[in-house]
Order: structure tokens, then sequence, then C-alpha cells
């Protein structure tokens, strides 16, 4: 007999098991079909491993700084990069665990194995029913009476420089190694290639980042991109933007690649012990069985309106699949804001504008809103405050003071237009800028609220203060 229930979910991700809980609080029969892991890529091939190697970093790199805070480490400080892996491996168990005990919590099932949207059929007259294959060659079919599609993405291919799990990685490769490299090239100085960067230069790994695009970071604010390349460099990164590559030189030798690539300064060969390629990512949407409904697609990403319904009202979708900001808290405000819209509840549609943007490089960098190159080139009237952490005592306490905090808001009405953080715990700070955008804070309003002292909020208030000459540390 089929699964019958009133939403079924394709994909066990962020933005899956968000919006699963959500519909299931409203008294919804919710079904997930995952055909990995619950928690999708984020939980075991993204955002999580990657981030507790970042820490094992940032501790590592800690200690060799140790001497400057009085600290004296006797002996030498070594790196077990097995410890490493395994403190990342029982990190992801504990929030796996914890993810499994909520779906058992809101009485949400679970089916695991490879699911395909089917047409009409025998067991409903309409598009949008799932075909389960099993891992042991069973076949299941979950009938719902809403769909949410959520299947999540995958690293991007770049032509002439094919992943092969070898020599040339993707950002999924990467964490199988069981050893840390002596030297890799990294193709992409986008968020996941700066993280990456960040992080094995820490370890040790002598690290060359190579970008096509005139500077890192393309999408984030110019001053922010250009004030992590210039600390990256100073801890001995190499960067190399304006890159082209040139496919017919790979050469992959016993113990390393090579590949030669033009820059501004001529061809350039460089050898490096692996490659990791981190060019973006593509939606998952070839082989689920959309070719079975009237989904519509466009430049492989699923076409969707304000409220997360495709072309067939009853499908929705969320989260990379459909483009937009593929980013894990993206997606889960995407799978709440579809699943209160099916159940006739909550606010519809998503402003992008009020979804921060983090990177947990070393400095951290987060934003929200606007860079300023994009708020001029709409036509506003700009004004900028900026402060640096360097005038902030708490950055002065913590030994890192590097980086700013910049403000860019509508001159006339004094509108929060982007919020752009590098430095100490950014991350964390980017939490006000995002209420503030959330509420239609004036700049006025944030650099008014009293922030405590010392802290490193202070940044953000000083910054906002700053766009009317009125910053008390600068």
């Amino acid at each position: 007999m089929a699964i019958e229930v009133d939403v079924a979910i394709l994909g066990g991700g962020p933005g899956g098991y968000t919006a699963a809980i959500r519909a299931a609080q409203e008294g919804k029969r919710v079904a997930i079909v995952e055909m990995d892991k619950l928690g999708g890529t984020c939980l075991h091939r993204g955002c999580i491993p990657s981030k507790a190697m970042l820490r094992s970093a940032e501790v590592y790199a800690g200690l060799l700084e140790a001497e400057q805070f009085g600290v004296k480490v006797d002996g030498s400080v070594a790196l077990d990069f097995r410890r490493v892996l395994a403190r990342r491996e029982e990190t992801v168990r504990q929030l796996h665990n914890g993810l499994q005990h909520l779906m058992k919590k809101h009485g949400i099932q679970m089916i695991y194995g490879k699911g395909r949207v089917i047409g009409p059929s025998i067991f409903s007259p309409r598009s949008g029913a799932i075909a389960v294959e099993m891992a042991d060659g069973e076949t299941e079919s979950v009938v719902p009476a809403n769909l949410i599609i959520a299947t999540g993405s995958r690293p991007r291919q770049l032509p002439g420089l094919e992943t092969d799990g070898e020599r040339i990685l993707t950002s999924d490769d990467v964490l199988r190694l069981e050893k840390l490299p002596a030297s890799i090239l990294i193709v992409g100085g986008g968020v996941i290639g700066v993280e990456w960067a960040s992080m094995l230069n820490d370890f040790g790994v002598e690290v060359t980042i190579a970008e096509s695009a005139p500077r890192l970071l393309p999408n984030e604010d110019r001053d922010i991109a250009e004030e992590l390349a210039r600390q990256l460099r100073r801890r001995g990164v190499r960067i190399a933007t304006g890159v082209t590559f040139k496919a017919e030189t790979v050469r992959r030798h016993h113990d390393g690649i090579s590949v030669t690539a033009a820059t501004a300064d001529g061809d350039v060969e460089w050898t490096a012990e692996y490659i990791l390629v981190s060019v973006g990512r593509e939606p998952n949407t070839a082989g689920i069985g959309l070719e079975n409904t009237d989904v519509r697609l466009k430049d492989g990403f699923i076409q969707v309106n304000q409220n997360f319904q495709t072309s067939e009202p009853h499908i929705y979708a969320i989260g990379d699949v459909i483009g937009g900001l593929q980013l894990a808290h993206a997606a889960a405000h995407e799978g709440i804001a579809a699943a209160e819209h099916l159940c006739g509840v909550g606010l519809s549609g998503t402003d992008f504008r009020q979804i921060p943007r983090c990177i947990y490089s070393r400095p951290e960098i987060a934003a929200i809103g606007m860079t300023e190159e994009q708020a001029k080139a709409k036509g506003y009237d700009v004004a900028v405050g900026r402060v640096p952490f360097q005038a902030i005592a708490k950055a002065i306490v913590a030994g890192h003071a590097a980086g700013f905090a910049k403000v860019v808001t509508d001159r006339a009405s004094g509108d929060i237009l982007g919020v752009h953080l590098i430095g100490p715990h950014a991350t964390e700070l980017i939490a006000e800028a995002s209420v503030a955008v959330g509420l239609n804070a004036a700049h006025w309003e944030i650099g008014r609220a009293v922030h405590p002292h010392p802290t490193l909020s202070e940044a953000v208030a000083e910054a906002m203060l700053a766009i009317d000459g009125k910053s008390l540390v600068i």
C-alpha cells in the first residue's frame, strides 16, 4: 500500500527537515524521503564538518601565538590531524543523532531511498507522488497532498579541470583526505575556497588561490575582499586573480599535479599535491522525475513564486535547488515559509536582503544586504560609516584587532542598505544587523542603542554613528 501523507519532502537537508518540523507543528502528517543521511550536505559534507576543522585550525593557530598573551607552552605544539578528523566525525555524529531525535519527537516518518517524482497514476490523479527505490531493491510509493522538493546541490565542475577524486578534488573529496597535503592549489576564491585556504594555511599547508574574477569574493563588498586578501597574503597564502586555466596543460605526477594558467603577469605554471576546484554549486534536479510534472526550470534551477510554489501549486521547492542564496539558513527559512504557506499560516514571501551571509575564514567575514557598489548601481545616494576593530577595546584585549565594520545607508532616509564585517567573531556580530534590517531600523537607532563595554559589538554601533560623524572612537 502507498504511504499517504499531508506533506512529503524530497530531501532531508536543512531546508527539508526544517520544513518537515514546521509542518508537523501544524498537525500535518509528514514524511521525508532521503537517499543518504538526514542532515544532507550541510551536516555531512559541508557546513558542519568544515567548521569543525576550522575550529581546530583556530585553536592550533592560537597556541602558536600564545606567548604574546604571556602563556608559555612547554615543548613543541604539534598538530594531530587524525584527532582533528575524529573530533569532526564526533561533532557530525552528535548533531545527526539530535536530528533523528527531532524527527521522532515530531512524528515525522523517514523513508530512506532514491526518490523520484511521478506523474498521474493509480495512486494519485495528479503528479507529485514519489516512487522510492530502497537500498534492498524494494520500492515504496509516497502520496502527499503537497510535495516540497529540497534536493540541494552538488559541486560544479570546471571544464578542463573536471574532478577525479584523486588529484583534482571537490569540496566533498577534500573531506575524505586522511592526511594533510604538503601543498594545494585552490581554484576559486569564493566562500568555500577562502575557508579552505584559511584552514589549510593554519594547518601548515602551502596554499595558492587562483580566482578568475579580478578579486577574491567577487560577490562581497570590495573593501572586505581587499582586506581579506591582505590578511591572507600576510599569512603566506599566494593569491592570483584574473586567472584563466589552460586545460591542455594539466599534468599528473606520481606525487602531485601541475597546470598552467594565463595571468596579468603572463603564463604561470603551478604544481601542488592536489587541486581543489571550488567554483560554485549546481542544483540536483536531474534524475528526480521533474519531466513527469509541469515544473519549470531555468538554467537547471526550479522556478518558484514568492511562496515557493512551482508552476504546479501543490508542488513547492526550496533551498539550493531554486538558486538564490545557497546557504543552509536560507534554505531553512524558505522551508519554514513554504510549510507555513501550504498550512495556511504565517507570512508569505522571503526578502533575501534580510538573509545574512557568513564566511568562517580567519578573519571571519559576515554581511547582510547590499554592498556599497550594488547600492550605488541601484541609484542610492550612499552614506558609509566605517570603524576599524583597532579602535575597539575588546578587539585589542583579544589580540585580534585587524579588520573593520562597515555600514552602507541611504543618505536621505537613514535606512540601512548593507552591513559588512571582517574581523573577530564577525559571524556572531551580524545577527544584530540582521535584526536591524528586519525591523527596518535607521542607522542612528542602532548607533544610539546602548552597547556594553568592552565588547566587540561596539564596532557595529560605532560604524552606525560614524555615518553622521558621531563615532566616539575614530
